[in-house]
């Protein structure tokens, strides 16, 4: 029999639940969305295309500056621009494996790579990195050769207009990487943004080598050349850092917490008591356990979970994919999972 505390209690859930219902019907009309599985599944493709657009067209910007940096290197024997040049080569080589990554990512999930094949633009992603590294390093070794043995530079006013050229392409590449990177949760991509942006400072550092050339400052050209490899080194940290937390399943804690409030929001559940989410590729996957009622049927608490699921794809940006696990509110956590399983092994 109920006391009239609990009937008190349980018409303010009824309440709680229904204000809940209401505000989740008047988002569902104001939110954008559709019914069709097959969106999220478009959704990720076109990321993928988004991606390939940067790259594609990042690299024939780069490309073709490498180019004519190459030739005017050729004639002025600058090995600041030299160097800017070899970074500006290295920058379009590193779309080679994202360009392989982004790919391997459209694959379908086969029953040896149940999750896909996300993870190969991360793997691209370290490649990147190493590629930077080897850049600072070959810069390194060609400014300190030409430290100790100088050598005059010719066609100055080339190497000036070279380095502005460069500084411009590079940062309009770098822009549009980044952007396309962040908007689609490339950290691959990001970081390769990050390059180019080292590229373009790079270049931005042959104006003042062609300056004190002119000046007669033969030490000019070869310290600028060391000074752009402390700056790729700055960078070389920021990417590096970028993809190794990529690598460790980091995810920014403010869309852990969105997630977690959209799952709060659901008709039915009572509390959220396990909530992981990992990136793969550029695709977020969540794993979650809520509280439900003990009295429902085992229809009404799967409706819960399966509403659970498609809010949070709906509702939390870049997630593709989500696992909700509904518990009773008698009995929630895993240690009572354990428990049970012990029990139904003692049987």
């Amino acid at each position: 029999m109920l006391t009239g505390g609990d009937e008190a209690s349980g018409e303010a859930r009824m309440e709680h639940h229904h204000e809940h219902a209401r505000w989740r019907r008047v988002r569902h009309l104001l939110t954008p969305h559709s019914h069709h599985g097959t969106d999220k599944v478009d959704a990720v493709l076109e990321s993928s295309r988004a991606g390939m657009r940067a790259l594609w067209i990042s690299l024939f910007v780069l490309g073709g500056m490498a180019l004519v940096q190459a030739v005017i290197v050729y004639l002025s024997g600058s090995v600041a621009l030299l160097g800017d040049a070899l970074h500006n080569v290295a920058d379009t080589l590193t779309a080679v494996p994202l360009a392989i990554a982004f790919r391997l990512g459209r694959r379908a999930a086969t029953r040896a790579y149940t999750y896909g094949f996300g993870r190969a633009e991360d793997l691209a992603g370290v490649v990147v990195v190493l590629v930077i590294a080897a850049s600072a390093a070959t810069s390194a070794v060609l400014a300190g050769q030409r430290l100790l043995e100088p050598r005059p530079i010719t066609h100055l006013p080339w190497v000036f207009a070279a380095g502005l050229v460069g500084f411009a392409g590079n940062e309009l590449v770098a822009r549009y990487r980044i952007a396309v990177g962040r908007r689609i949760g490339s950290a691959a991509l990001v970081a390769d943004g990050l390059h180019a942006r080292t590229d373009g400072f790079a270049s931005l550092a042959v104006v003042p080598a062609a300056g004190g050339a002119a000046l007669g400052w033969g030490w000019a050209d070869p310290v600028v050349g060391l000074g752009i490899t402390v700056a790729i080194c700055l960078v070389l940290k920021d990417a590096a850092r970028e993809v190794c937390r990529r690598l460790m399943d980091r995810v920014d804690p403010e869309i852990v917490d969105r997630a977690e409030r959209e799952l709060r929001l659901i008709p039915g559940v009572r509390d959220v008591t396990t909530l992981r989410m990992r990136w793969v590729g550029h695709r977020l996957h969540a794993e979650a356990a809520v509280v439900v009622d003990a009295h429902l049927s085992l229809i009404a608490a799967h409706e819960i979970a399966a509403d659970a699921e498609r809010q949070l794809t709906l509702h939390v940006p870049r997630l593709t994919e989500a696992t909700v696990h509904a518990a009773p509110q008698t009995h929630p956590g895993a240690g009572h999972h354990l428990r049970i399983s012990h029990a139904r092994m003692a049987r």
